[in-house]
């Protein structure tokens, strides 16, 4: 495999601060795997574990999952198609929820919580200690709410110590609960709610690259309610590419602490995630991308 071809392919490497850590910054989320709802196994169990064998073999190197996805059927599926996994992978997990058999999601945040979410990780995955955990405040529907998470990031820092975790990001957090982290343990990385047209976080990206923390956009095609732009669509027809390769790729060029985890279930959809890393984005092409925010809070 051509590493410096892929490297190119693929964004260019990110290097988790104070961590040995370095990954490719397009990789892969793997909610998608599981059954509709993210509940239950998938429709094609062998169609998963393609795209997950496709995504290594394309030099993916970050793999973006949770236990509660399924629930445990997603990390079963990754242990299935991966494992034992190559050295150079990444994968991310993250903590702060339950799916009882109602599937709804509730909230498990207790440190009980949390060590047993992080042991439950640990045997589906197959792993004796979890690369990066990031503690997902529940927070409100459409984003973070204000309120203390100290004693989630001391749980999880006890079980750093433990080992069996080795470094510690955030999700769905504000600036201010951020920085309440910081003062229990070293943050590597923060996962929220970013695209195109949710654009809250702009002030949080830059401060957060300043200090080489990895900011992780979920829902980076606007999750269950797709992007929908005039403006994103003419300049997609203009390069031959699709909306949602734009969207990836404007967010490549925000800032280079931006790593991208776009999930998929299907082979084809995941090799046209993967070339959107190869969009040149002229700095005309940046701004008239960065009208859709402001249009979108306008209406």
């Amino acid at each position: 495999m051509n590493s410096s071809k892929n490297e190119s392919k693929l964004g260019g490497r990110f290097t988790f601060s104070g961590t040995p850590l370095t990954v490719q910054r397009m990789g892969y989320g793997a909610m998608q795997l599981a059954g509709p709802g993210v509940y239950g196994p998938p429709k094609d169990p062998d169609g998963a574990v393609a795209v997950l064998r496709e995504a290594v073999a394309a030099g993916v190197n970050h793999i973006d999952t949770a236990d509660f996805y399924g629930p445990h059927i997603t990390n079963q599926i990754i242990r299935q198609a991966l494992h034992p996994y190559p050295k150079e992978l990444v994968i991310v997990t993250k903590l702060g929820a339950i799916r009882p058999p109602d599937k709804s999601w509730q909230s498990a945040i207790s440190p009980k919580d949390l060590a047993a979410a992080v042991h439950d990780n640990l045997r589906n995955l197959g792993l004796d200690a979890l690369d990066i955990v990031n503690y997902r405040a529940m927070g409100a529907i459409h984003g973070p709410a204000e309120g203390f998470i100290a004693e989630q990031v001391t749980a999880l820092a006890d079980l750093q110590r433990q080992g069996l975790v080795r470094h510690i990001g955030l999700s769905n957090v504000t600036a201010a609960q951020v920085a309440e982290a910081q003062a229990i343990a070293e943050i590597v990385c923060v996962q929220n709610n970013y695209n195109l047209a949710h654009r809250e976080d702009d002030a949080l990206i830059d401060d957060l690259a300043k200090q080489g923390i990895a900011y992780v956009p979920f829902f980076p095609l606007g999750g269950f309610t797709p992007l929908q732009s005039s403006t994103l669509s003419a300049v997609a027809d203009r390069l031959g590419a699709t909306p949602m390769q734009v969207a990836l790729a404007w967010l490549l060029h925000r800032s280079p602490n931006i790593l991208l985890i776009p999930g998929t279930s299907s082979v084809a959809h995941l090799r046209e995630n993967l070339k959107a890393a190869d969009l040149q984005l002229s700095p005309q092409t940046i701004a008239e991308l960065n009208t859709i925010a402001a249009n979108a809070v306008a209406h």
